[in-house]
């Protein structure tokens, strides 16, 4: 598909599974839930909001007639009210930092054949070391063992392929080893969603996730990353297109993943989570300290997958595009894509408006640099603070702090989540510069 002008960026309209409907209708029938699964969902908050919400109209709107896009304006209205699903995959691209607000039509048209075509190469190297990637079907059941030797009774499980020589190259026997448990995790994703009855989109998770996999070994597959690609594979309907989001999702959160014989990256985060609440609810802190929850590793999950497990598809969508939009940094195109030309908000004011308002502060702040304490921690410490008197008063022992975090399932607002988030986030700034 080749888009050279704003009238065909406007087919996005049309890329994500679910067909653009009117305003007032059921946003859950983007998203369709199995039957049999309805009552194991937790209930959908987001409604799309007129006036509030980032609808289609608005959305393209925001561009000029070569194409670039008011940023300010899209970040304003996203920190209102969301994005409506019709529109999101679109949006997701500026805010993941896959394109630079400032390009033109013609020039994202560019980039887009150029990843498309990056990708498919990376898809066939792939394809010629593992035959089951691009096939449709995806690999469940280990095809080596950790010395390298093929498991020959693999072969049912994994679609007829078996590995026929044994593996002697470290690089490919790593990724190999992991293919199996991407299948695996891969298989129980999002099962509830109608989306993921049909294999063939199962096997584009799997393919996705396979291929970042092979390039990005420093990290490798870590469980979780399967929750983070899922709704890029749903919003997306060009594989490639969805790759490159989750790529440039995964630069915000990959150093969570990288994992030690004795540690994980999260917990630099958990750390971070400690201080917050050490400083702004120092008896709860303490609470959780005397019942050896101090570390605050009950909280790993929901920064690990951005709280896909507290809120239904639609919500925890929601909840990411607020966090993103607050947090979005102008320069995260450049950034990544390694460009000298990078914006100075120090040197220009104006600019300072196209940041989102949590990285504002960093910015106002003279701290340019990624940072650990991302508006997710403050998010997990508005939770913290939802749930403070339960804690206090029926917590006695972890068992019991997971418990009642696990109640929050479908129970949580994400825009007033993110609200308390900033306000703890304001507090602690505060707090920790008097000390």
């Amino acid at each position: 598909m080749v888009w050279v002008s704003r009238e065909r960026e406007r087919i996005w309209m049309f890329c994500c599974p679910f067909m653009w409907k009117s305003g007032g209708e059921d946003l859950q029938g983007f998203y369709p839930v199995r039957p049999e699964c309805q009552s194991d969902v937790p209930r959908t908050r987001f409604k799309s909001r007129a006036g509030k919400t980032l609808s289609a109209r608005r959305w393209h709107a925001a561009f000029t007639e070569d194409g670039h896009l008011d940023m300010e304006k899209v970040l304003r209205r996203i920190q209102r009210g969301g994005i409506h699903p019709s529109i999101k995959g679109a949006v997701w691209e500026f805010l993941s930092g896959c394109y630079d607000p400032d390009s033109t039509f013609d020039e994202r048209t560019k980039l887009r054949d150029l990843r498309r075509e990056q990708y498919g190469s990376w898809k066939e190297e792939c394809k010629n070391m593992v035959p089951v990637v691009g096939s449709g079907k995806y690999i469940t059941m280990a095809v080596v063992s950790e010395n390298g030797q093929p498991i020959e009774d693999s072969s049912v499980e994994n679609q007829g392929w078996i590995v026929k020589d044994a593996v002697t190259d470290d690089r490919v026997l790593q990724w190999m080893l992991s293919l199996h448990q991407i299948g695996l995790d891969v298989a129980r994703t999002d099962r509830y969603l109608s989306f993921y009855e049909n294999d063939i989109n199962q096997s584009k998770l799997w393919d996705v996730l396979a291929i970042y996999t092979w390039l990005n070994l420093d990290i490798g597959y870590v469980q979780g990353m399967n929750d983070i690609c899922s709704p890029m594979i749903i919003l997306f309907e060009d594989e490639a297109d969805a790759f490159w989001c989750f790529e440039r999702v995964m630069r915000r959160l990959r150093e969570n993943f990288r994992a030690t014989a004795t540690s994980m990256g999260v917990q630099t985060q958990l750390g971070v989570l400690s201080q917050v609440i050490k400083t702004v609810d120092p008896r709860l802190h303490q609470h959780l300290e005397d019942l050896d929850g101090g570390e605050y590793l009950f909280a790993i999950r929901m920064l690990m997958v951005l709280f896909r497990r507290e809120f239904s598809f639609l919500d925890a969508l929601y909840l990411w595009e607020l966090m993103w939009a607050m947090e979005y940094n102008p320069n995260m195109f450049a950034t990544y894509e390694e460009l000298e030309n990078r914006n100075n908000a120090a040197d220009d004011p104006k600019l300072l408006k196209r940041y989102g308002k949590f990285e504002r502060k960093y910015v106002n702040s003279g701290n340019n640099e990624r940072h650990s304490n991302t508006i997710a921690v403050f998010v997990v410490a508005s939770v913290l603070q939802t749930k403070n008197k339960r804690l206090l008063k029926e917590a006695k022992g972890l068992d019991d702090v997971v418990q009642i975090l696990g109640d929050i399932a479908g129970n949580l607002d994400a825009k007033k989540a993110c609200k308390e988030a900033l306000k703890i986030h304001e507090k602690f700034l505060k707090k920790a510069n008097r000390q």
